[in-house]
């Protein structure tokens, strides 16, 4: 099959097997690259026109029990300035979010258990009740139990987000050293049965990861069928004893972008600021092959230099509105527009009617 038609069938059909992924990956040529994203584009826009979903990110704590081999913020790094936010710091970074507009909030942090299910709870409760439940808590704080994720539901949070990171065990495991493959799925698993709109996805460039990972990795979101995916490179951190590895680079994530837009096409995709801080239009080239959500930073800029998880991240001397009108002016660049409400996934919004 040649790659014009393996494009086409992935259109058509939302559906490749793992061998015509690896084929994919391994030969296509730039101008093959152009005409994947354009289907991407087109795939996105059957689900979402031209709209963009905005989302203001709070990383309200760099501290992390577990030691991922590539994050700036594992446990093992003793040379980054830790920080916490106190839940009245996170409420003002509420309220400046919502301010410029915006009716979603992500709650990011390292695995940090001073914030305890009680804390937390009471954190979400009194974000839906500041603003009459006119706005969606998105929590991204890594593993914990199911009665813990089904407390933090009943208390209001919406979504959950947690990259499966590679679904390939060997490569995960030796990657997630105090981690265990199985009980990644596990969340996730618990997630969706608890209710959550869910967000998974992966590193491209991991050292060591081929085509066949990848290939499970667009395979395992074809199955897992998550509310969202985030896919960005792999940037090395020098902190980390992947700091000398080669990074993953912007054509070969761009490629998994436009891929799983085709193979999960309903799916709320980011353009990630790692690409950002590859290339200079890393978000807007993500937008232009299927990505559909972008994340400003909101977080106080006090410390949003030291959450970290690789290294020369943009934007961090900038102000949350800074941000906010920057990347509107960005997005309406490549001709998309603005949407500042809450963003539901297309599945769920057909599975609510």
């Amino acid at each position: 099959m040649t790659m014009h038609n393996l494009i086409e069938k992935a259109y058509q059909t939302n559906d490749l097997s793992k061998e015509e992924i690896i084929a994919l990956i391994e030969t296509i040529k730039p101008e093959e690259r152009e005409i994947l994203y354009k289907r991407a584009l087109k795939t996105k826009q059957k689900y979402y026109g031209n709209k963009v979903y905005l989302r203001g990110l709070i990383e309200f704590s760099n501290i992390c029990r577990q030691d991922c081999l590539y994050c700036g913020l594992r446990a093992s790094n003793t040379k980054v300035e830790r920080y916490r936010l106190t839940p009245g710091e996170i409420l003002a970074c509420c309220d400046k979010g919502y301010e410029l507009g915006y009716r979603t909030f992500v709650l990011q942090s390292g695995e940090d258990l001073w914030y305890t299910v009680e804390i937390l709870s009471e954190l979400i409760r009194q974000i839906k009740k500041r603003y009459d439940q006119e706005v969606a808590v998105t929590l991204s704080i890594g593993e914990r139990g199911a009665e813990t994720y089904q407390s933090l539901f009943a208390s209001g949070a919406d979504r959950f987000l947690m990259r499966h990171e590679t679904a390939t065990e060997e490569l995960y495991e030796s990657l997630h050293p105090t981690m265990s493959f199985t009980n990644r799925r596990a969340c996730l698993n618990a997630l969706k049965e608890i209710g959550y709109q869910v967000g998974a996805g992966f590193m491209v460039g991991l050292p060591g990861q081929t085509p066949a990972d990848l290939a499970e990795d667009l395979h395992y979101l074809k199955e897992l069928h998550p509310d969202m995916i985030g896919i960005g490179p792999f940037i090395p951190h020098s902190e980390t004893p992947l700091g000398k590895e080669k990074g993953g680079t912007v054509d070969d994530t761009l490629v998994m972008v436009a891929l799983a837009r085709l193979l999960v096409p309903d799916s709320l995709i980011p353009a990630t600021t790692a690409l950002g801080t590859l290339h200079p239009l890393g978000r807007e080239m993500a937008l232009q092959a299927g990505a559909n959500v972008v994340m400003p930073i909101i977080t106080p800029t006090s410390v949003r230099k030291q959450y970290a998880l690789y290294e020369n991240k943009i934007c961090g001397d900038d102000h949350p509105e800074d941000c906010r009108y920057c990347i509107e002016r960005r997005i309406q660049a490549v001709g998309q527009e603005v949407d500042l409400g809450k963003g539901d996934s297309w599945k769920f919004i057909v599975g609510s009617l």
